[in-house]
């Protein structure tokens, strides 16, 4: 049988400026390594092409837009060195979109679930439908928000992310996910949403790039030390991954999966 963190696929396409980069995978559109590897990669790679203007990221099928990390591949962790090198995927990926000069553009078309949240929080922009509820899980498991949290915390303040960190059960609706800031709009319908994405991405296609990487730069100005801080978070949950509480939680929460 293979296992849950061998499924799933990171793919990207580029049509007139518009680069398309979207992960799926069976679980929930969950993050195992191999995918946080494929999109960090991607993310360098079309930030450095040419051919590219804008970025939309994006998730498979019609359900959760990113359920989080991979709980198969959590439950096989087995030591502090391979925790941190799981979560430092979620680092890769958030200072991938951190770093590049190119704007990214978030279609979240569902639920958001931990990492989930923190790849809408790390977006340049992120325009989701009615529905795409977000939760911040991972205290619930024993563990916590550290690596993505920088990323949660930057775009919707530290009152909001406390809130969402430490009622780690409670889902808030997108609705309060947009007036807090994490999400730019919010639609009823997944067509309008992606007529928004569509608008917006053609718009930033035909705008001058070098205005767009001197914006980009600045938005983010300050966030330069998260190539140190995000490993350094990521040692945290790789460590707190092996104990007895998160072990039992996660089994727990795949046997009811």
């Amino acid at each position: 049988m293979i296992p849950d963190f061998d499924n799933g696929y990171v793919t990207s396409e580029t049509h007139q400026g518009i680069t398309t980069i979207e992960f799926f995978h069976p679980q929930g559109n969950s993050l195992p390594r191999r995918l946080l590897d494929g999109l960090a990669h991607e993310i360098h790679a079309c930030g450095g092409d040419a051919a590219t203007k804008v970025i939309v990221l994006r998730s498979g099928g019609e359900k959760a837009f990113c359920a989080g990390a991979s709980f198969s591949e959590l439950s096989a962790i087995t030591d502090a060195q391979k925790g941190f090198q799981f979560f430092s995927g979620f680092a890769h990926v958030i200072n991938a979109i951190r770093s590049i000069s190119k704007l990214v553009i978030a279609r979240v078309h569902g639920r958001c679930v931990g990492g989930g949240v923190g790849l809408a929080a790390a977006a340049d922009y992120a325009i989701a439908v009615d529905g795409a509820d977000v939760r911040l899980s991972e205290l619930a498991i024993g563990i916590g928000p550290f690596v993505i949290g920088p990323a949660v915390e930057r775009k919707i303040g530290t009152s909001a992310f406390a809130q969402l960190a430490i009622d780690a059960t409670m889902w808030r609706n997108s609705d309060w996910a947009k007036k807090k800031g994490l999400f730019a709009e919010v639609h009823p319908t997944v067509e309008g949403m992606d007529e928004s994405i569509s608008r917006l991405a053609n718009q930033l296609a035909q705008s001058n790039p070098e205005a767009m990487a001197e914006m980009k730069k600045m938005f983010w100005s300050g966030t330069e030390h998260w190539n140190e801080l995000l490993p350094q978070r990521a040692e945290i949950s790789g460590r707190l991954v092996l104990s007895r509480f998160t072990q039992e939680a996660i089994n727990k929460l795949r046997v009811k999966a």
